[in-house]
């Protein structure tokens, strides 16, 4: 996998602060083979931890002045299969209000967080509406999923630039049209509005070209889909973008109960300029 960043500038920058979440995580399904992020120019101070939620995550400041600043990821993943036990255990569950962290008790103590409304609110009477349809009575909780991710795959049309990093929910749900944040997060706040824990699942989605086309370098992007936890502490993870449950060709970065607890870079910087641009190239390929 290969992802790269570039912020220019039309003014010399003397300061840039950033902190990015771009190296996958290692997980019982997912293996990562090797993985690195390089800054130009060359950070002053750099360092790599694990936050809260056990992603990996990487600060760096460079202090010399520069007018570009580019980010690039690399990585190498090895990705298996869903697990079919996790999904038949998901089946014989029975109705999805079984699944609620707080019936479950202190066994769900650390679900609990991801079952809490945003702040401004995110469940309004129209996204309490939405899954009403969904999650009737009784219904077990994989159909309801399963749903869940058809409907909006369905309702919302993918359109790149509709919407911003801080468009809600409920415009969303208003203008029935986003991208792949948008749509997890639509899900999310469904789930959230019956007391079921979701979270919010960033990385990359390995995508093939057109028939009789070239793959072309840098096309894909990065990608986001949701999770709904599990009693046993396990989380069945769906894309709505591609109305489909997570598989072998998603690789896990990082996650948290929104996207910005885990952007893929996010910083400040010092500066004159009044213009900027961004360019983001990234690409998925199997080896």
């Amino acid at each position: 996998m290969y992802h790269r960043t570039c912020y220019s500038y039309d003014d010399v920058v003397s300061s840039s602060y950033g902190r990015c979440y771009l190296t996958p995580r290692e997980l019982p399904h997912q293996h990562v083979v090797e993985a690195q992020v390089q800054i130009e120019p060359e950070p002053d101070d750099w360092s790599t931890g694990v936050d809260v939620y056990g992603n990996s995550d990487s600060y760096f400041h460079v202090r010399s002045n520069h007018e570009d600043l580019v980010v690039t990821a690399t990585s190498l993943v090895d990705v298996d299969p869903p697990d079919a036990g996790l999904l038949m255990s998901a089946a014989a569950l029975g109705p999805w209000e079984q699944a609620r962290p707080r019936v479950q008790g202190s066994a769900a103590a650390e679900a609990v967080e991801f079952t809490i409304d945003l702040n401004p609110p995110e469940i309004t009477p129209a996204v309490v509406d939405y899954a009403a349809q969904v999650f009737t009575p009784g219904r077990p909780l994989i159909e309801a999923v399963t749903d869940l991710t058809t409907r909006i795959f369905h309702d919302f049309t993918y359109k790149s630039g509709s919407t911003a990093i801080s468009t809600r929910v409920d415009t969303v749900l208003e203008r029935r049209m986003g991208v792949c944040q948008d749509f997890a997060r639509v899900a999310i706040a469904c789930l959230r509005s019956v007391g079921l824990a979701a979270r919010y699942e960033s990385g990359y989605l390995a995508t093939d070209p057109p028939p009789g086309t070239e793959r072309i370098f840098g096309a894909d992007a990065s990608h986001a889909w949701a999770a709904v936890w599990l009693p046993g502490d396990h989380w069945i993870a769906f894309d709505p973008t591609n109305d489909k449950l997570v598989d072998e060709r998603h690789v896990t970065v990082a996650w948290g109960r929104d996207y910005d607890d885990v952007p893929p870079l996010r910083g400040v910087i010092y500066t004159d300029s009044k213009k900027s641009r961004i360019d983001v190239s990234v690409d998925v390929s199997p080896v």
